[in-house]
């Protein structure tokens, strides 16, 4: 194979996996995901991880007592961008993220998102 072959094929290449990162990318903005950190606060939001963990679009699961049954704990998601600082993204720092992961379409918090979102 000559030189200008091999050229090609590594253009084709890269440009096959540039679209396919993109695609991913593309893909990946619609769909939410949760960050728990070394404090103990869970965030749900828009993840992207590189270059940097940030969270667009974001929530803080918050823990409530229950009015009638003090034993009882209830969850309650607070908007960011409700807070008194309101970001337009959160940052995060790598050393304090204990998981991350999407969630599923299924979960209480994607059902309860998508339809606030409709």
């Amino acid at each position: 194979m000559s030189k200008k072959n091999i050229v090609i094929v590594g253009v084709l290449v890269l440009i096959i996996v540039i679209l396919g990162v993109l695609q991913f990318k593309a893909k990946r903005a619609d769909f939410y995901s949760v960050v728990y950190l070394t404090t103990g606060e869970v965030y749900v939001g828009k993840l992207t991880t590189f270059p940097i963990f940030q969270l667009k679009d974001s929530y803080i699961l918050q823990v409530t007592k229950d009015a009638t049954d003090p034993t009882k704990n209830n969850f309650q998601l607070q908007p960011i961008s409700e807070a008194l600082w309101a970001p337009e993204s959160l940052r995060l720092e790598r050393d304090n993220v204990v998981f991350y992961g999407p969630l599923l379409a299924s979960s209480k918090i994607a059902e309860t998102l998508a339809a606030q979102n409709k």
